[in-house]
């Protein structure tokens, strides 16, 4: 029997490990054990990961929950191939010493592109356009120009910083709201925090930038959306549950928004019946925000050296340090 350490990629669907060649180098320092359909339930998930060392999450997309790390007494790292990594139970993962790291920031440029792309796209109401135009209709609809007008960017991290470069430039200003502001950070960048209501009564563009935790969950539901005019576009590649769906799909039905982009998603893989697909003026993608060439060489090269430090002694990107300083007691 081998006494190489096991890595078990239990879901890289849709792929993207398995069309990566640094799979080749994960290879080269350890067993790899890969699944390319997703597991239907917990208990198929346990048995996939029994043996494994390490678990590789491939886009972050697989929910590991205390129930399932309970029964995987092996389990020393979860590896989040992503920036993401609310859907690992950390406090589960902390008590039981198992080590958790993601990918900050390799990606921002490539999500970020993504977003303002979903933003030119409602603005000018492409999809909507397009079905028009398939079902016979030549329409003349008005869209909306953004040079000129405000962008509020909500979360000013890697990928926010860079939301607000391209807001920028194509000549719209800028507010933001983050729960840690950054002074130095708002000078250099050139633009300007503000509060929250501030932010969401003046922008004619919200983009949301933030990771999903309990400060953040439906940080945008119905109080925030109601003061938005009616005008405003909403953007989220961040998180599903961090905007209320429901609340969403009644301001989109009212006319209460000019339109949304959204990547991200309440519950993913998108049911057929989510009432946002009954939306005219949206414009959706499943998560493939980062799902560039260029994305997927990132964060697959990023995870490969995450666990290569972790099996050198040397873990890196480590989201719960405290299991660090536990071992070393």
């Amino acid at each position: 029997m081998s006494s190489r350490p096991v890595v078990v990629i239990p879901a890289d669907s849709p792929s993207m490990v398995s069309r990566s060649p640094h799979l080749e180098l994960l290879k080269e320092m350890a067993d790899v054990v890969l699944h390319l359909d997703r597991p239907l339930d917990d208990d198929e998930k346990v048995r996939r990961l029994k043996d494994a060392d390490i678990l590789l999450n491939s886009r972050g997309s697989l929910k590991i929950p205390r129930s399932v790390l309970e029964r995987l007494p092996r389990l020393k790292m979860i590896a989040v191939c992503g920036i993401g990594y609310d859907s690992i139970d950390l406090a589960a993962s902390t008590e039981q010493g198992i080590v958790v790291s993601n990918i900050p920031g390799r990606t921002a440029t490539v999500v970020a592109e993504h977003a303002i792309g979903l933003m030119l796209a409602v603005a000018r109401r492409m999809a909507f356009m397009t079905s028009e135009l398939k079902a016979g209709r030549w329409r003349g609809d008005l869209g909306m120009s953004l040079a000129g007008r405000q962008a509020g960017i909500i979360g000013t991290g890697n990928i926010g910083c860079e939301m607000i470069r391209l807001c920028k430039a194509i000549g719209m200003s800028v507010v933001a709201w983050s729960l840690h502001p950054d002074p130095a950070k708002a000078e250099r960048l050139g633009f300007r925090y503000v509060t929250m209501d501030e932010l969401l009564h003046t922008s004619d563009a919200v983009s949301l930038h933030t990771r999903l935790s309990e400060k953040t969950h439906n940080l945008i539901s119905e109080r925030e959306l109601a003061m938005m005019k009616s005008s405003t576009i909403l953007i989220n590649t961040s998180r599903g549950a961090v905007v209320d769906s429901a609340a969403l799909v009644d301001a989109l039905n009212r006319g209460a928004l000019f339109g949304a982009g959204l990547d991200v998603f309440d519950h993913e893989p998108l049911p057929a019946d989510h009432p946002i697909l009954s939306c005219e003026q949206i414009v959706l993608t499943p998560h493939t925000a980062d799902q560039t060439q260029e994305g997927i060489d990132q964060l697959t090269l990023g995870c490969v050296a995450n666990i290569h430090a972790f099996l050198d002694g040397k873990a890196q990107n480590v989201v719960n340090p405290e299991v660090l300083l536990s071992k070393s007691l």
